[in-house]
């Protein structure tokens, strides 16, 4: 069992190094990268050129822990989509590049960027 857990978690990390050779964020295009564990979803503006983290907000912030948005679901997804776009309009950034690291676009990640779009970023 050891052996096809540590196979899972290779699989993973390679398909999420497959879309990210492809991804590239820059200061006039940042990259949204979505993490997804077992309890929690987060997501993050970042500025590769740079290295820096622009924006982000994930179910597990002080703030968000304790309401219906601090777990794991497809609305607070949502909800996390348009706060980071709301962040993201503070920093002045209206488009970028999205990053759905080794998973499948689907779910959360499709409901996290669709609440994204209505906050008014741009893919």
């Amino acid at each position: 069992m050891f052996n096809e857990l540590s196979k899972k978690v290779k699989l993973k990390k390679k398909r999420a190094l497959r879309v990210r050779k492809r991804l590239k964020g820059t200061l006039e295009r940042p990259r949204l990268c979505v993490n997804k564990s077992n309890k929690h979803l987060s997501a993050q503006i970042i500025d590769d050129d740079a290295g820096k983290t622009l924006a982000s907000v994930a179910t597990c912030d002080k703030d968000l822990k304790g309401t219906e948005i601090g777990r794991k679901n497809r609305s607070s997804a949502r909800q996390i989509g348009t706060k980071l776009a709301e962040l993201a309009k503070k920093g002045n950034i209206k488009s970028v590049v999205f990053d759905r690291g080794g998973a499948k676009y689907h779910g959360l990640l499709a409901e996290l960027a669709e609440g994204a779009r209505e906050g008014g970023l741009e893919f």
